[in-house]
């Protein structure tokens, strides 16, 4: 995998390496071991730090110089939400709650943000 790339794209969102690993359940070592080519990512590894990152696989492979998905918008929004509603509803009850409460405290933050 391309670290040079999965760090590109990590910093066009404004995350840190901590919180990229969060959103793909690695450590904050692990990537930055994955950024700086000292280790491999695997498979799930890979596709799910792509998913987060709006890029496709081949892109972080180094496989094709363009990171656009070739699907609509929409259709990567409606993905990466209906992912991210299996993800949570694996997750107990009460931890559901909280992840729904915080994405919602998300949401509002970046509307006002915008607003400002």
């Amino acid at each position: 995998m391309r670290g040079d790339r999965v760090k590109q794209l990590r910093k066009e969102m404004k995350w840190t390496q901590e919180e990229l690993g969060n959103r793909v359940d690695l450590k904050k070592s692990t990537i930055s071991e994955i950024e700086n080519n000292k280790k491999d990512a695997g498979r799930k590894a890979i596709t799910n730090i792509a998913t987060v990152l709006n890029c496709t696989t081949d892109y972080l492979l180094g496989l094709t110089d363009d990171p656009r998905l070739n699907e609509s918008e929409d259709t990567k929004t409606d993905d990466l939400a209906k992912k991210f509603a299996e993800l949570v509803a694996d997750l107990p009850k009460e931890e559901q709650e909280n992840v729904w409460k915080q994405a919602l405290m998300y949401v509002n933050f970046t509307k006002n943000k915008k607003n400002d």
